[in-house]
């Protein structure tokens, strides 16, 4: 019995033949043969005939540089005025777009505005002359300033036909934590004017005036 624990030690401590080593060899592989593709040929640019480098009467203007108007658009006419102005003056029911302080007011002859502040130095009954005009027009023309239509053209005049107030308005003022209240009153006071001439004239009569 103790032999055969004896030698049943032995075999433990002793390495076994049986179990192989954690490392084996290096072995040298032989590299396989690897598979060949062809080479990448990069395209050419080739020059297309709508893609001219440098544009010639023989040749077409690049794409990217293509003209939007293939014809040269058409120059406004000089005499647009001249041609235009006797139509609109012969046409009845002119309206203008005045600008009074420069609050603008499209009106008519015989129209009523009420501006909304009180004019300095007038009174009632007198005729102002309002030179400022952004638009003058009939039923089928219309003519456009830039910024403003030449005085000359035009004339309108207004009638002061006075000053209207509006109610007393009473509004109490108070502060956070006081016990102070303070009213303050306003009474605003309007211009009226009436549109009392609106007159388009002709090439003689700017003429003349110049």
């Amino acid at each position: 019995m103790s032999r055969a624990l004896l030698r049943s030690v032995l075999e433990l401590r002793a390495p076994s033949s049986r179990i192989a080593p954690l490392f084996a060899p290096f072995r040298h592989i032989q590299p396989r043969g690897f598979n060949t593709t062809a080479p990448i040929v990069e395209p050419v640019a080739q020059p297309h005939v709508n893609n001219a480098p440098n544009p010639t009467d023989d040749q077409v203007r690049p794409l990217a540089f293509k003209k939007s108007h293939p014809v040269e658009p058409p120059t406004p006419i000089a005499d647009s005025v001249k041609n235009l102005l006797p139509l609109l003056a012969a046409q009845p029911g002119h309206y203008i777009t005045i600008h009074i302080h420069g609050f603008p007011y499209l009106v008519q002859e015989g129209d009523q505005i009420r501006l909304p502040f009180k004019m300095p130095g007038v009174l009632p009954g007198d005729v102002l002359r309002l030179n400022r005009a952004s638009v003058i027009g009939s039923r089928d023309y219309t003519m456009k300033g830039a910024p403003n239509v030449d005085e000359r053209v035009f004339e309108c005049r207004a009638t002061v036909l006075g000053t209207e107030s509006e109610p007393l308005r009473i509004k109490v003022k108070t502060k956070r934590r006081q016990r102070r209240k303070r009213q303050a009153k306003s009474k605003h006071r309007y211009t009226i004017l009436r549109i009392s001439e609106l007159n388009i004239k002709n090439l003689d009569e700017i003429e003349a005036s110049s």
